[in-house]
């Protein structure tokens, strides 16, 4: 034992008392606390500690009381600071020291960090006979420092790397206190220049009341968006900017954060792309006004080549042969008619607003129509073709022409990508309640890549030379959806350089009907009592087929090509009806229309509108200008029939 526990001579026994005392009354205080607390002798070695200590160390009091301070636990406390420290509280004048730090990982407890603070008792006396040693775990305190140490390393990282700009402001003042470089670089303002200025004051808002109105706003949303805030630079460049700010609490003090991102670049490309925009309605609108030219002039042709047709079909003497020949030329011209029609209706192809005539069909009939239309070119290009048909009818309801076209267009694809001397096989079955078309190829095949692609409107497989059979790009996607307008699908199949194979199901009619006869062949023969009619078109091959057909039909025709004289001629010969083109010169149809109409003699004149415009404004167009129909070029037989008799009640 040191000199200090044992007991002197001549020592006191009052002062003894006292001591003992004063311990047992520390005793009870140190009982309390709750941080670990220990009581050490003179020699260091533990006389006591309290209930904090034993829990927080997980140790218990018969390893404890009378051991040296240093042999505790692992040695934790074995530290040769430590060590120094104790040894001068009890031999210098200085009785204590604070917030020595001590960082150990406990075997049980894992890391901890701990702040000791000692002192001597008695503090006044030159002998002490006890050190006081309190524990405090500051692990945790330390571990939120770390973090915020961290967290705020970070933030500063994003703040001085952020690509857009920040701005932090006193949302009490209005003032900026920090900003970040990327803003620094955005304005051409050093650092110190952007601070205790508000934001008005570098060009940002134009003036103090809008910057105190956006402010205003901020405060009570607590935030605020500018799409497009124009902004000046210090050099004075304009620029324009996405602004962001919102308020939040920093050490209890409010803080206004803003966020600016240089958004010139994609203004610029956004105006770029309203421009483009912009050009491609005038090109869209330009290339409807071309469609309709378009289809003025191919229906311009057209017209005269149905007349012709109908003039044929009226000859009592005609060879089978010339039968034939007329049939083909019948259905080629009904393809080109459509085909005119869906080129200039591409959206009405894509949206579904093609109207169906429906009827009850043998589809093995449509099969052999449609068969005969591709067979010019099947022969031309030397293709061996295979058609397997059923014995009994397949009866569809759907439209005779819409599924002829199906069948052409499939067929039309074969042919196109199948070399001269391949084959092409066509089969129709009914498999349940489905009737099944298949067109398969021993053509170049389908691409991968264009497979998923092979029913969108405008998608072409590569041409070559070798295929020059070309196409706009409908046939396919025309044929998807006719067949889904009937109720069905069709699927393709297809290796690249193994042919391909397009399968059609429609459904069935149950209910079959009787197979409707085929239409007689009309004779020339008048449809009620002759009529006076005049015949307007500056074409001369349409005003002359058309006059030829209704003399057929034993009408009293005469033709004029311009207006003026379609005026004139309706003066001197008093028709009963007048069938008058719209693009005329001197006068248009629709001026013709309207001068007629203003004269009593000819109120009672049947006005029909021949064009090539065949759109709903046109047809209102016509109407207002005092026509009584509106026929698209080439007219159908039938329609100028339905008129003829018309008018021929009224004369009679």
């Amino acid at each position: 034992m040191s000199e200090h526990n044992t007991t002197r001579e001549g020592s006191d026994p009052h002062r003894e008392w006292a001591l003992q005392k004063a311990l047992a009354y520390a005793d009870d205080i140190i009982a309390t606390l709750r941080e670990p607390f220990l009581v050490l002798d003179g020699d260091l070695r533990v006389k006591t500690a309290n209930r904090a200590f034993y829990d927080s160390f997980r140790a218990v009091k018969e390893e404890t009381e009378t051991r040296f301070l240093y042999d505790l636990g692992d040695g934790q406390w074995d530290i040769p600071d430590l060590r120094t420290l104790l040894a001068e509280i009890l031999r210098s004048p200085t009785p204590s020291f604070h917030d020595f730090e001590v960082e150990h990982d406990f075997p049980v407890l894992g890391p901890k960090t701990m702040l000791l603070n000692a002192r001597r008792f008695p503090p006044d006396s030159k002998h002490p006979e006890l050190i006081l040693l309190a524990i405090e775990d500051i692990t945790v305190y330390k571990e939120a420092e770390v973090a915020l140490k961290t967290s705020e390393a970070q933030y500063r990282r994003l703040f001085e790397t952020a690509k857009d700009g920040i701005l932090i402001l006193d949302a009490n003042t209005l003032k900026i206190i920090d900003a970040n470089p990327f803003m620094i670089e955005l304005l051409g303002y050093s650092h110190d220049e952007f601070l205790g200025k508000e934001l008005w004051e570098i060009g940002l808002f134009g003036d103090k009341q809008a910057s105190q109105a956006a402010y205003q706003q901020l405060q009570e949303k607590g935030y605020v968006r500018y799409e497009n805030l124009p902004l000046e630079t210090k050099g004075g460049k304009k620029a324009e900017v996405e602004f962001v700010s919102n308020i939040y609490q920093v050490d209890h003090r409010p803080i206004a954060q803003c966020n600016i991102r240089d958004i010139s670049e994609r203004s610029r490309l956004e105006r770029k792309t309203h421009e483009q925009a912009e050009a491609l309605a005038d090109l869209h609108r330009r290339k409807d006004e071309f469609l309709a030219m378009l289809s003025h002039e191919l229906r311009n042709p057209l017209a005269p080549i149905s007349n012709a047709v109908q003039l044929l079909r009226l000859q009592r003497d005609e060879s089978r042969l010339q039968q034939r020949a007329r049939a083909i030329i019948e259905r080629q011209l009904e393809q080109l008619v459509h085909l005119v029609d869906d080129l200039l209706e591409v959206s009405r192809i894509s949206t579904g607003r093609i109207h169906l005539q429906r009827e009850q069909l043998d589809m093995r009939i449509i099969v052999e129509r449609g068969v005969e239309t591709v067979r010019p070119l099947i022969e031309q290009r030397r293709h061996a073709l295979a058609v397997h048909l059923p014995p009994s009818p397949i009866w569809i309801d759907g439209d005779a022409t819409r599924l002829e076209q199906v069948v052409v267009n499939l067929l039309n694809n074969a042919a196109k990508y199948t070399d001269e001397g391949g084959h092409i096989w066509l089969g129709l079955q009914q498999e349940g309640t489905d009737a099944v078309l298949r067109v398969r190829d021993s053509g170049v095949g389908i691409a991968p890549d264009l497979m998923p692609r092979i029913f969108t409107l405008f998608t072409q497989a590569e041409r070559s030379l070798a295929r020059s059979q070309g196409g706009l790009g409908i046939g396919l996607a025309l044929v998807q959806r006719l067949v889904e307008m009937h109720g069905g699908r069709v699927e393709a199949y297809s290796a690249l350089g193994k042919g391909s194979e397009f399968v059609v199901s429609l459904p069935v009619v149950l209910a079959f009907a009787a197979s409707p006869p085929s239409a007689p062949t009309e004779e020339a023969q008048p449809t009620g009592p002759s009529l006076r009619v005049l015949v307007v078109d500056d074409s001369a091959d349409a005003a002359e087929s058309l006059a030829l057909l209704m003399r057929e039909l034993g009408h009293d025709v005469r033709t004029a090509h311009d207006g003026p004289t379609a005026l004139k001629s309706a003066l001197d010969h008093r028709p009963n009806l007048m069938l008058l083109d719209i693009g005329l010169p001197g006068l248009d149809g629709y001026e013709v229309a309207k001068q007629m109409r203003r004269q009593a003699v000819h109120q009672n004149v049947v006005l029909v509108a021949m064009t090539g415009y065949g759109k709903a404004s046109d047809r209102k167009r016509a109407q207002e200008a005092g026509f009584d129909h509106h026929l698209v070029k080439p007219a159908r037989f039938e329609q100028m029939q339905r008129i003829l008799a018309g008018v021929s009640e009224k004369a009679t």
